[in-house]
Formats: C-alpha cells, sequence, structure tokens
C-alpha cells in the first residue's frame, strides 16, 4: 500500500500501478491529466479520483468563469473535492476571496495539501461542511458579490451508462435542489454537469428573457463535461 509516512488515514499517493485498487486505476493512469504536479506529492483518497476535475478543464473552466461581472470579487466553491478547481480559481488571480467547502475531512485534507503543491493553500479559504448550511450562514455575508461554482457528486461512473444522463436523477442531489439553493444566493451561479446531461431538462431553468451559456470541455477531442453558466457571464 502507498501509506507514505505522514500521510492521514485513508489518504494515499500511489507511486506504482501494483499499489492501486481496481476500480481508480483508469484515473490513475490519467494522473499527470488530472495533476501535472502529481509526482510533487499529490494526495487523494480513493473515492476522490471519480469527481476531481482534470487540469486542464480546470483551467478553461476558471478562464471562462472570469468573464463575470467585475462587481463579483469572491468565488464559492461549494464541492471542492481533492481541490482541482479551486487550486485553478486560485492560480487564475481573478478572485479577492476564494471559499473552498468539502465536507468529507480526509477529502479536504488532501485540497489543502494540494493547493500547498501548487502554491496557492493561502490564498484559499477552506471550509469543513455543508455547502448548503454554509451558503445560508457562514457565508451569507459574501454572497452578493460572489459567482457560486458547484461540481457536485453525479451518483458515481455509473452516470456513463445513459446516452442522455437525466439531471434529475442526480444524487445525493438533484439539479432542482442544487439550482434553487444557489441561484436564491447567487444569479451568478455555474453547474458543472456530466457531458451527456439532458439539455431540454436544463433549458428549464431559464426565466423567459433570460440567457443561458452552456459549454462543453473537451479533451483529445472528446467531451468530458459540461458547464451550464447562469447569470451575466460575458460570452467567449
Amino acid at each position: 500500500m502507498a501509506m507514505a509516512e505522514g500521510l492521514p488515514e485513508g489518504v494515499h499517493h500511489y507511486d506504482t500501478a501494483e499499489e492501486v485498487p481496481f476500480e481508480i486505476s483508469k484515473y490513475w493512469h490519467q494522473r499527470y491529466e488530472i495533476f501535472s504536479k502529481y509526482d510533487e506529492g499529490i494526495w487523494m483518497t480513493d473515492d476522490a479520483w471519480f469527481g476531481v476535475t482534470p487540469e486542464p478543464v480546470a483551467r478553461q473552466i476558471a478562464e471562462d468563469l472570469s468573464t463575470a461581472p467585475k462587481s463579483k470579487t469572491v468565488l464559492i466553491d461549494c464541492f471542492a473535492g481533492a481541490g482541482g478547481n479551486a487550486i485553478a480559481f486560485a492560480l487564475s488571480g481573478r478572485w479577492n476571496q476564494i471559499f473552498a467547502i468539502e465536507k468529507d475531512p480526509k477529502v479536504l485534507a488532501c485540497a489543502k495539501h494540494n493547493a500547498e503543491v501548487y502554491g496557492v493553500a493561502k490564498k484559499i479559504w477552506w471550509i469543513e461542511g455543508d455547502a448548503f448550511e454554509a451558503l445560508r450562514k457562514r457565508l451569507k455575508g459574501q454572497a452578493k458579490n460572489a459567482v457560486i461554482f458547484g461540481s457536485p457528486p453525479w451518483g458515481g461512473p455509473t452516470y456513463t451508462d445513459f446516452e442522455v444522463f437525466d439531471i434529475k436523477a442526480m444524487q445525493p442531489y438533484s439539479m432542482q435542489q442544487l439550482h434553487d439553493a444557489f441561484t436564491a444566493v447567487s444569479k451568478d451561479t455555474v453547474l458543472y454537469l456530466p457531458r451527456t446531461s439532458d439539455l431540454q431538462q436544463v433549458a428549464k431553468y431559464v426565466k423567459k428573457g433570460d440567457k443561458l451559456r452552456v459549454t462543453h470541455y473537451c479533451m483529445h477531442g472528446a467531451s468530458k463535461a459540461l458547464c451550464v453558466f447562469f447569470g451575466d457571464f460575458e460570452a467567449t
């Protein structure tokens, strides 16, 4: 087992393929696309591999979120995971404050450490807890100046079994729950969803007269995921 000295229980840095559990082996083989600095000591839990955004995608998302209104100076990452998106947001230099929320303490430990590897840990405020509660209480005062980014759990890799993914079936949070909770705090909200998400379902969340931007993010000619932009983002 790759349990380097000093790593928390349940946190790993796998150095060889023989150490890697079968169910995450394909992600580990893509480790340099997920974190280009993987060999510098990136930490992961086994479950975190399923949800981390590949680094090139995370950086493009960060660039696209930078087109939010200039009055928006705060970025709230509601499901920080192992830190891939939060790191990209911090590296962009666009935000005065970045809050990264993660309810799993082991995964949050990974995110903090990985941000240190990239030299941006001190640019991020880390919050352990439930994102919905944090938005209602702890971050209530920052909301008016915030863009909210949510890369929620999709229910595991089984979402790839569907040619068109029913966003009402996302687990443990439905599209309705995410949209209603986040846009109630800030109309400038971005949701990162499965690449096969049903766009007809997504379109139902657009109010009459409003615009909705949907962007696919691709690597090696294949879509990896899409982001839905609610609010006043500039076209790119």
